[in-house]
């Protein structure tokens, strides 16, 4: 039996560390991406994260068939608000001569509204709805590092469930997507606008706009590094022939949300 939920999840500070950085500061993902999400919902039912670097986390094992859609909340047009914050490691494999200096580019009350379609038979997923239904955790999930814990509530929007969804294959008129999106067959970057945005079929009174980032997908089991897709999040509706793979209609609701 399969259940479509969401949760609204929070923090007062949150950092998805890039792999790569620009000398001492490191950067932060903006949106939360499924690789730390799973570790997120991992943590919630109890199973374990890295133990080994040539084996993947046992959350990840778990739970990696877990089809997600993604959509910030109380932003500015995607963009969450950010900090530098400096820390010094005087660790002494750190820095041999003097204490090592680094900086944090920190997203500031990150929240994201989590899609989740579980399959009910399956134990880990069953686990999960029971467990963010009603407010419980085995582990304390953070967004990104431990002092920056995470929490959802289990009341108004804080868990949500939706009774009647279908997954389509194309929508019947110009639509809209709550989640990030992702083009499949190529990068959002090569899409012509014209082929995608509906510009004839909008309220001229709103300020529309499209976010864009390259975020993970998962995890390349040879090198053990990201392997990353173009995304985009967009308040534009969408020509009705425009195809999303994953792509799921929340009957009610009028909106579409994309599933991955």
């Amino acid at each position: 039996m399969q259940k479509l939920i969401s949760i609204d999840l929070k923090a007062d500070f949150g950092f998805f560390r890039k792999p790569d950085a620009n000398n001492t500061i490191n950067l932060s993902y903006n949106m939360l991406h499924k690789p730390a999400l799973l570790g997120i919902l991992g943590a919630i039912i109890g199973l374990e994260g890295y133990k080994e670097l040539d084996k993947d986390p046992d959350y990840m094992n778990k739970l990696k068939e877990l089809k997600v859609g993604i959509e910030p909340l109380n932003h500015e047009k995607g963009n969450f608000q950010k900090t530098i914050i400096k820390y010094s490691n005087t660790i002494g494999y750190a820095n041999e001569h003097a204490n090592f200096l680094t900086e944090e580019a920190t997203l500031i009350k990150p929240s994201y509204r989590v899609y989740l379609l579980l399959e009910l038979e399956n134990e880990y997923h069953s686990k999960l709805y029971k467990y963010l239904k009603e407010g419980k955790a085995e582990f304390l999930p953070y967004f990104g590092k431990n002092e920056f814990y995470a929490w959802w509530e289990s009341w108004e929007n804080g868990f949500q469930e939706y009774e009647e969804f279908e997954q389509v294959e194309k929508a019947e008129s110009s639509f809209v997507v709550k989640t990030l999106i992702r083009k499949t067959n190529q990068p959002l970057k090569d899409q012509k606008e014209d082929t995608m945005f509906d510009f004839l079929n909008f309220d001229k009174e709103e300020a529309y706009y499209t976010y864009f980032e390259r975020l993970p997908l998962g995890f390349d089991d040879k090198f053990k590094q990201y392997q990353l897709g173009d995304f985009a999040f967009t308040t534009f509706k969408l020509k009705p022939d425009t195809y999303f793979e994953g792509l799921y209609l929340i009957k009610g609701k009028n909106y579409y949300v994309q599933l991955h």
